[in-house]
């Protein structure tokens, strides 16, 4: 039986979720690996034992129930328990709600949202039994606080957010632990990968960004000290409470950060 910290991330082939998995590697952790690329998840897995850690990488698809089972059955199966589960897959696509088709939502549905509920349904029986675990879910900050045209993308972030805060209040009292990371913009693949999906060329908004690495110190903060919301970025709770204070004030604040996507010529 390992002695190591067992972490499973979604999504870890690249952005927060590979950066999290390096990152949490260098205080030794065995990292469960998930991603649909085999080439790019053999890569990441490759830098978690470069930085000291244990990985297993599993190609999964996290919008089919059976393959999110396999992968935390293969993680039991090898180190005989799960300490954390980073429910971190996802992407994006921009444009006006009535330009979004509904393929486009539904896909962000399922990879947003219903991978995280796969997740979560398939580790807690792990945690209920233990009486122990931590749920982490990589949301964004526009689930808190919409912007302009990431209006699909938003909708599963709060989904996320409000699937986490009901979990949290259930499991209060226990040794389960829930929480919620709001990344604001991060230096990722997120924006080409939303372009392509969109269809049109996406291009970054005015407004605050940070490092994967940044994401992935939190995450590891967090993993050490639960806390039920984790914002990484030092001022993007200003936002939420701006929100909360003065909604009307804040939907002009966030024009400025719309992602309008523009049609090659």
């Amino acid at each position: 039986m390992t002695t190591r910290r067992v972490v499973v991330i979604t999504g870890a082939s690249s952005g927060i979720g590979r950066a999290t998995a390096v990152r949490l590697a260098r205080d030794g952790a065995a990292v469960v690996m998930c991603a649909r690329r085999a080439d790019r998840l053999e890569a990441a897995a490759a830098d978690v034992r470069a930085a000291g850690g244990e990985a297993l990488p599993i190609v999964a698809d996290v919008t089919r129930a059976d393959e999110v089972r396999r992968l935390v059955d293969a993680a039991v199966e090898r180190f005989e328990h799960i300490d954390v589960m980073v429910c971190n897959a996802g992407f994006g696509i921009a444009g006006a709600i009535d330009d979004i088709t509904p393929d486009q939502m539904q896909n962000l549905v399922d990879v947003n949202f219903m991978g995280t509920y796969h997740a979560v349904r398939a580790v807690l029986p792990i945690f209920r039994r233990r009486n122990r675990g931590h749920v982490i879910v990589v949301s964004s900050i526009v689930g808190k606080r919409g912007v302009p045209y990431m209006g699909a993308y938003a909708a599963t972030k709060f989904a996320q957010a409000g699937l986490a805060e009901c979990l949290r209040s259930e499991v209060t009292g226990s040794g389960i632990h829930v929480t919620v990371v709001f990344p604001v913009s991060t230096e990722t693949e997120f924006f080409d990968v939303m372009s392509r999906e969109t269809g049109t060329i996406v291009t970054r908004a005015r407004g605050p960004r940070q490092d994967a690495s940044v994401v992935a110190d939190a995450i590891a903060r967090a993993i050490d000290r639960p806390v039920p919301e984790v914002f990484p970025h030092a001022w993007s709770r200003g936002l939420v409470w701006l929100n909360a204070a003065a909604p009307g004030i804040c939907d002009r604040f966030v024009q400025r950060f719309g992602r309008k996507p523009v049609r090659p010529e």
